[in-house]
């Protein structure tokens, strides 16, 4: 695909949280990554209005290990709570990802160029991305390198098939659907060897209405309008 990116990401600590264990502040980690997580790395990496980010697939490096420690979260009404969150510890993923354009970016098909802006994706992943990379959490630092999906040795690649039930997906954002509305999508993941071929969003198997939301893009007109590429 002409539009694809690979990259390697890693960090000491992550936090993909369940949204059942945020009830009374307790926060837990699924065991694998979000395509939403993914896809806010991807973004962070290099993004621009004119794109959307699809996430294909992530391949689980490292064996699975969980940490737990005691945070003291700031309460609504003042003060601090005791909590304890527990984190996946010492992870590493490489994600295979493409972008696709806007449809309802119409005032932006002038910087429509897929070279230019793979051109730039690969340059930042090298760079290790525009803007700080975080995993799940803004206390979970992340890395992000080069790397050729699927290459070394992974802690899985003999494992068979592992479920993991109902999952978290990612949202539905109105400036991406067409529509005022916010809706939140699920789905059963399995690691087949190591690797979470993702669904794409529209082909999520549940989906929930969330709130209305008025979209507010940020205006883009492109490197050449910008006068940054002759």
């Amino acid at each position: 695909m002409k539009n694809q990116v690979e990259f390697k990401v890693s960090g000491r600590y992550a936090l993909f949280t369940d949204p059942i264990t945020r009830i009374g502040g307790e926060k837990c980690s699924y065991h694998v990554p979000t395509y939403e997580a993914l896809k806010g790395i991807a973004k962070s990496v290099y993004w621009k209005p004119t794109f959307v980010w699809v996430i294909d697939r992530v391949r689980v490096v490292r064996r699975v290990r969980t940490e737990s420690k005691n945070v003291k979260p700031l309460k609504w009404g003042g003060g601090n709570d005791l909590a304890i969150y527990t984190y996946l510890a010492d992870v590493e993923y490489q994600v295979q990802a493409h972008f696709e354009w806007n449809p309802y970016r119409p005032d932006l098909e002038e910087d429509r160029d897929d070279v230019k802006h793979l051109s730039i994706a690969e340059r930042m992943i090298d760079r290790g991305g525009r803007q700080d990379i975080f995993l799940g959490a803004r206390e979970c630092q992340g890395y992000v390198e080069p790397c050729a999906f699927g290459e070394g040795c992974g802690a899985y690649d003999d494992a068979g098939e592992m479920a993991f039930g109902l999952m978290f997906h990612g949202f539905d954002y109105p400036d991406e659907i067409g529509k005022n509305e916010l809706h939140s999508r699920f789905w059963w993941p399995v690691m087949k060897n190591g690797i979470i071929a993702f669904v794409r969003p529209e082909d999520c198997p549940r989906r929930e209405f969330v709130r209305e939301m008025i979209p507010s893009p940020p205006s883009s007109v492109g490197l050449k309008e910008e006068v940054l590429l002759p």
